[in-house]
């Protein structure tokens, strides 16, 4: 029985030595003959940790390696990419320090001065609650 090779998109490689692919595949609806997407997430033995998260990658099924792994990452290293070394990937997650930006001169206080008289706050409205007043009915008087 051949072996299943499929192509997707790496989602996760937080794992030692495994990465997470999401697989997407379009099928067709059997009543209303419309394309949809379905996707599916698999946990994929990556030897030598040379993954990153977004690459594009091949894969394909072997014997079961743990639980949830039972496939094997067959495509090439990607261009431009070499494995990183413990130190490589504890120096990439430092953050890099942000240059500091020149400080720009201030405008003059005299013309800042009527834009902000401008933008004072408008006056509040008084809200007057509006009652009603309830109609007397006339009283039926009984003469005796």
């Amino acid at each position: 029985m051949p072996k299943r090779i499929l192509e997707g998109r790496v989602v996760s490689d937080k794992a030692n030595k495994t990465v997470s692919v999401l697989v997407e595949r379009r099928t067709l609806h059997p009543i209303y003959k419309k394309y949809m997407k379905k996707s599916r997430k698999y946990s994929v033995h990556d030897e030598n940790n040379m993954f990153r998260m977004g690459d594009v990658v091949r894969i394909q099924e072997t014997n079961k390696m743990s639980k949830s792994k039972a496939f094997t990452v067959i495509s090439d290293v990607p261009a431009g990419r070499e494995p990183r070394t413990f130190k490589q990937a504890e120096v990439a997650a430092t953050p890099a320090k942000k240059p500091v930006a020149k400080a720009t001169p201030k405008k003059d206080t005299k013309e800042a001065a009527p834009k902000a008289e401008a933008k004072k706050a408008p006056a509040k409205k008084s809200v007057t609650k509006k009652t009603t007043a309830k109609k007397a009915s006339p009283s039926k008087e009984t003469s005796k």
